[in-house]
Parts: structure tokens; C-alpha cells; sequence
């Protein structure tokens, strides 16, 4: 934060550097190792952060991180190292490349805009799938890279929608969330129907206890409830 965050900035030098950084909830691994310290590093200009939700998005993006002349710090949901949910097959022919900064999307909606990013992605698309029961059609964004961020993909979604709703496993209190949904308010407010809505977890530390874990994290249903009651708004 100190150093290769700045020399770009100081004297145009390049740092290629890639942190390789486990994170998240979602295997009861406790306050340490389950900590979401991608806020400590995004208002840090010069700082890279991507975080990828499939295997394939992950080789692309790594390969992206390792090309890119400034440091990047590569965000590995540890929740989705082990969940069968999210396999894919991939050959051994090079990934087509994912630019920094360009998000995804991931299920097409004109109701209600769901943004996430990380293992949340998947929680998000699960709820997404009940909402669509019930003809409530959420498109989901993807967002894969914090910074740079794709604002056009998120404000474009936003606009189009009228209703975002921020979904992130991190704490609410000083989270990614509020500095989302302040851009929406900003540049998208006179095409929104209702305020923008922040789901994050609790603001204490990450319990180890599995009962206590899940009841800190956002759940698939206050998601979907959240969801509901944005789209009735």
C-alpha cells in the first residue's frame, strides 16, 4: 500500500506483482482466515483487485493479473476451491483473455439489477431462480474486478432496470456496497423507481461456529426477500 501501490504514480515505474489472496466465509474457517479485507485495499489507488467467481473466469483473470504491469491482488474465494456447484471442464488451450475491469453478466433480468461479485454470485443466481417463479426476473452482474471497476456495465444495468439491489458477504458498515450504490445515486438516480438496497453481514468479526457463521452471513433468503421487497417498492 505503501510502496508498489505509488511508484506508478511517483515515477512511472511498473510493479508486475500478483498476491494470490484466499478469502470469505461460507466454510466456518473463523475471523482469520474468513476476514473480507478487500475494502482495506480499495480506496488505495494504484492497487488492482480482482475476484472471480467460476474456474474458468479465474485462469482468465490470473492470466490478465500476471500481464499487467501494476500489482494486482487476486482475490481466491475459498468457498468456491471445493463447491461441486461450480465445476467446469477446461482444456488445455490457452483462455481467451478477460481485460481487467470488465464485468459479467450472468442472467439476463429487466426487473430488478442484483449486484455481486466472489462466491456471492452463485447466492445471488440461486435466489435470482425463485424470484423467476414468481415472474420477477433479476438480471445479475458479475462484477469480477473491484478495480478497475466496469461503472458502464453497472450503470447501464441500473438504468435499464430502475431497481439495484448490492449484495456482498462483507460487512454493511464502510463496504464496497456503499460505494456502489453512491456511484448509482449519483449517475443513474433519475432512472431508478426505489433507493438502492445494500445487503451485506453483520459488522463484527467472522464467527467460527457454523450456526453463528451462517446467521452473520447474508442467506439466499434475505436475499430473495430483499429482492421482493425492492421490486414491490
Amino acid at each position: 500500500m505503501n510502496n508498489a501501490a505509488k511508484i506508478r504514480y511517483r515515477w512511472g515505474g511498473s510493479v508486475p506483482m500478483v498476491v494470490r489472496m484466499p478469502w470469505g466465509g461460507l466454510r466456518h474457517a473463523g475471523p482469520y482466515h474468513s476476514q473480507n479485507t478487500e475494502p482495506w485495499f480499495y480506496r488505495t489507488p494504484g492497487l488492482k483487485i480482482v475476484v472471480p467467481s467460476t474456474p474458468a473466469d479465474a485462469r482468465a483473470l490470473l492470466a490478465s493479473a500476471v500481464a499487467d504491469p501494476d500489482p494486482v491482488l487476486y482475490y481466491e474465494h475459498i468457498a468456491l476451491y471445493r463447491d461441486p456447484r461450480v465445476k467446469q471442464v477446461l482444456t488445455d488451450e490457452p483462455p481467451a483473455p478477460i481485460p481487467l475491469g470488465r464485468a459479467a453478466l450472468r442472467r439476463e433480468g429487466s426487473d430488478i439489477a442484483i449486484v455481486s461479485y466472489g462466491a456471492y454470485v452463485h447466492v445471488v443466481l440461486r435466489a435470482a431462480e425463485k424470484l423467476a417463479k414468481d415472474r420477477i426476473q433479476a438480471a445479475v452482474l458479475d462484477l469480477r474486478s473491484l478495480v478497475p471497476l466496469d461503472r458502464a456495465a453497472l450503470l447501464g444495468l441500473a438504468r435499464r432496470c430502475g431497481r439495484v439491489l448490492i449484495v456482498h458477504e462483507d460487512s454493511r458498515a464502510g463496504g464496497i456496497g456503499e460505494s456502489l450504490a453512491a456511484i448509482v445515486q449519483e449517475e443513474a438516480f433519475e432512472h431508478l423507481d426505489a433507493p438502492v438496497r445494500i445487503l451485506g453481514a453483520l459488522d463484527t468479526p467472522v464467527p467460527y461456529s457454523p450456526p453463528l457463521e451462517e446467521f452473520y452471513l447474508p442467506s439466499e433468503e434475505e436475499v430473495e426477500r430483499a429482492a421482493r421487497l425492492l421490486a414491490a417498492y
